[in-house]
């Protein structure tokens, strides 16, 4: 894991209020770890704070899981 996918599963972890050490790449973000639509706005904005990103306007309705965030974060900061 490199330090941006860390960083990533950081918030994560803040946003749902678990342990980073909880965190794996499979768990869906609302069945596994709570995160409804308030949540997943605030993991948005927090992702795009503190990684100097900008998130496409339809990033939330295409991710399920925290595999899908490192994944979209990857994407949207080589784009």
């Amino acid at each position: 894991m490199n330090e941006r996918e860390k960083k990533i599963l950081e918030i994560v972890a803040r946003v749902a209020k678990r342990d980073l050490s909880s965190i794996q790449p499979e768990q869906q973000l609302v069945a596994d770890l709570g995160i409804d639509s308030p949540k997943a706005l605030q993991l948005m904005c927090d992702l795009e704070d503190e990684l100097k990103i900008e998130m496409p306007e339809d990033a939330i309705g295409r991710i399920v899981t925290v595999a899908d965030v490192v994944s979209l974060i990857e994407v949207t900061s080589h784009a």
